[in-house]
């Protein structure tokens, strides 16, 4: 049961990490956005997640039912970066960013068929 914690546990401190710099740098990214609301709804519901993600690492065997949304979360954003990156409407090094969530969605499959049922 270490792995599954492991995974989880450094999955949220990456998260938080990487997005709450965010909040202060919507005036940076570029091109501006024309809906503020659906970037901050962007990070808040994957701030959100990681938090979900910290969560499941104190108790991964008991928040097991919980991992397929864990996976489905990293692996829509991955599809949504490859989709736009395919269509000519983001540039990298952006699609990067998919590629490391997909390593974690795999990492979270792992998690997911090692850690027992409840």
């Amino acid at each position: 049961m270490r792995l599954p914690r492991w995974i989880f546990a450094t999955a949220g401190v990456y998260g938080l990490i990487t997005l709450l710099p965010l909040y202060f740098l919507e005036r940076r990214v570029t091109p501006a956005p024309n809906h503020p609301e659906y970037y901050y709804g962007f990070i808040g519901a994957a701030l959100a997640f990681q938090v979900l993600f910290l969560i499941v690492a104190r108790d991964p065997r008991r928040l097991r039912p919980a991992m397929p949304a864990c996976i489905l979360e990293k692996v829509t954003w991955a599809v949504a970066l490859a989709w736009l990156w395919s269509q000519g409407r983001i540039e990298a090094p952006l699609p990067l960013f998919g590629v490391i969530d997909l390593i974690w969605a795999a990492l979270f499959v792992a998690a997911y068929l090692k850690t027992p049922e409840p």
